[in-house]
């Protein structure tokens, strides 16, 4: 993001004057009112740019928690032992809502 406007440059912003010019005070009010909002708007980017790294890290966070293996099957293994690993495994992953 390429930004080329700060609040300090729209307050210290100068304009010539000329005859047929612009209301000086008009102008300046207007600047005032765009530098409050470009403050703000700069203050909302910075805690929805803090927000989405901390969302990025919880969910890096929980992945990690959430990983779990089952063991793989050995050659002795039965029916009824796979299908009570899967049984556990669907438990895990859908919880409450596999009985609902």
């Amino acid at each position: 993001m390429d930004i080329k406007l700060t609040a300090d440059y729209i307050l210290e912003k100068e304009f010539k004057k000329s005859m047929k010019g612009y209301n000086v005070d008009e102008v300046d009010q207007f600047l005032d009112l765009i530098r409050e909002d470009y403050d703000s708007f700069t203050a909302k980017i910075a805690s929805l740019t803090e927000e989405n790294e901390r969302l990025k890290q919880e969910l890096t966070n929980s992945t990690r928690k959430s990983s779990v293996v089952a063991p793989p099957p050995t050659a002795n293994s039965t029916n009824f032992d796979i299908l009570k690993r899967l049984s556990n495994l669907e438990k895990h992953v859908f919880g409450s809502k596999l009985y609902e």
